[in-house]
């Protein structure tokens, strides 16, 4: 049965996806009425390196993302590892625009793609897992980006 509030809400979805048309449309003839743009090869060629400045090329060639759950996997092994002080993580630290190294003792807890550190002193530090570039174990390589 078809209540006066799911009719608002398949009302408003229309609106929405007719929206989303006419902004398509309006892109698709206006940067397609572009002098260089109309030809469909040019047209390719800025796509392309439109994608690749921004980056969206790259991870679409990943797109299970496998990297991605492969560092998770490891991070969360390491997390419960028996021997987690045998590990180290390194990472870029953005502001120091340098590799930082961690021991992975100080690891207190993964959440929400952030590795938790928590130092001597009791200050925690937020590292984003995707800036984690290698693992090590017993100061050899055991995972790297």
């Amino acid at each position: 049965m078809i209540t006066p509030e799911r009719l608002k809400h398949y009302w408003w979805a229309l609106v929405g996806v007719l929206g989303i048309v006419l902004f398509w449309a309006g892109i698709w003839d206006g940067i397609g009425g572009l002098p260089y743009l109309s030809n469909p090869f040019i047209s390719l060629i800025v796509g392309v390196i439109v994608l690749a400045a921004s980056g969206l090329i790259l991870k679409e060639f990943d797109p299970s993302g496998e990297e991605e759950k492969k560092i998770h996997q490891v991070l969360h092994t390491i997390s419960n590892h028996p021997q987690k002080h045998e590990f180290h993580i390194k990472y870029h630290d953005h502001l120091s625009k340098k590799g930082v190294i961690h021991h992975a003792r100080y690891l207190k807890d993964i959440e929400k793609g952030f590795l938790i550190f928590v130092e001597k002193e009791g200050k925690e530090i937020f590292v984003p897992i995707h800036r984690v570039a290698e693992v090590l174990h017993k100061g050899k390589s055991y995972w790297k980006h």
